[in-house]
């Protein structure tokens, strides 16, 4: 299978404040320099930046459409709490016909920061996440000679279809987000892809062989199936200066419970991850400063391998990683300065050499 590449728009340019036209160049530039796909965080808000300019998702996705040709366009990634599964099939089946077959849905459970400042509950996000695919499932089969109805314990669907066709067959990808035992499981049974964010490559290659593991046993083949995975990436002149600057927040994005499982590390007892999971928005920022105090318990070389820092040839290396690991599509989050130039030099640079490597 080809090795793929997309560019993500989330936490790494929400940080820098661009404009939605500054975001609509730079997904102009990944379309002209070869990646494969572009990505727009869905997020309400990045409590963390309040210089950033955080848009729908959606539109964004419509309007790089527009003026792009080549790359598929994803969300990375709708969560399942704010939006109506209804809402999300069709704006996934609209995005895929205006874009003449370049739509996908990624789509996650959600997180409560972009919910609870909001008044909508961020409760049992599993178990509606599961209901949502299911109900996403059955209106991408509708049509009006196809109504469909669905009765769970959070949603229903009577006699319901949509009237719009997706251009893609038999409907657009799937990937879902995932990294805990429920949801590698809806992964497996529901995807098309799976989008994974802040793993090392021994937690990718763990969490992968619990997908294909499901999988097996519910008889799918997934020899298609696209193990993509959102992956930093800086340039940097002074390799070692940028990994300085960068460890800390890379270690806040690895940390998560699984994570520490599999690298045996010891968990901070005085931070509750599922707390600040459950609870982090604008109202509750020590939530956060929680977090980072004790993600400092991850050692530099276990974060190190996670990250691509320094030249070129230093994110080829993190890359192979990850392709030993099991990665097919990789989605970059570009850091430091200079956006524009790090998508051309990952172009013309990085993206070649695994094209030749492939021939």
């Amino acid at each position: 299978m080809k090795i793929k590449f997309g560019l993500t728009f989330g936490l790494n340019v929400a940080r820098l404040g661009l404009d939605e036209m500054q975001v609509i160049t730079a997904a102009q530039i990944a379309d002209r320099t070869n990646f494969d796909s572009v990505w727009a965080m869905d997020h309400t808000n990045v409590p963390q930046w309040k210089n950033a300019v955080v848009n729908d998702a959606w539109l964004m996705l419509a309007a790089i459409g527009a003026v792009t040709n080549n790359v598929e366009l994803g969300t990375c990634v709708t969560d399942a709490i704010r939006r109506h599964p209804s809402t999300i099939a069709l704006s996934t089946v609209t995005l895929d016909r205006i874009t003449k077959g370049r739509g996908i849905l990624g789509i996650g459970a959600g997180e409560a920061q972009n919910v609870v400042d909001f008044g909508i509950e961020f409760s049992k996000p599993v178990s509606k996440f599961k209901e949502q695919l299911e109900v996403i499932e059955k209106l991408f089969e509708s049509h009006p000679g196809n109504h469909v109805n669905y009765q769970g314990k959070y949603y229903s669907l009577v006699e319901a279809c949509l009237q719009a066709k997706p251009v893609r067959k038999p409907r657009p990808p799937v990937y879902i987000a995932a990294g805990a035992p429920k949801t590698l499981e809806l992964c497996a049974t529901f995807g098309d892809g799976w989008i994974p964010i802040g793993y090392t490559p021994a937690l990718f290659e763990h969490h992968a062989n619990v997908i294909k593991d499901h999988a097996k046993r519910l008889g799918r083949d997934i020899s298609n199936f696209e193990f993509a995975n959102d992956v930093d990436v800086y340039f940097a002149a002074d390799g070692e200066a940028a990994w300085e600057k960068m460890k800390n927040a890379v270690k806040v994005s690895l940390y998560k419970p699984e994570l520490l499982k599999v690298h045996n590390i010891k968990q901070d007892s005085e931070f509750d991850f599922r707390r600040y999971f459950t609870e982090y928005a604008m109202n509750k920022p020590e939530l956060m400063e929680q977090m980072k105090k004790a993600s400092l318990h991850i050692p530099d070389d276990v974060a190190r391998t996670a990250i691509g820092v320094g030249s070129p040839d230093d994110v080829i290396e993190m890359l192979e990683r990850f392709i030993k690991a099991g990665t097919n599509h990789f989605i970059i989050r570009f850091w430091g300065e200079g956006l524009y130039q790090n998508i051309e030099t990952f172009g013309n640079k990085v993206i070649p050499y695994f094209a030749d490597m492939q021939k």
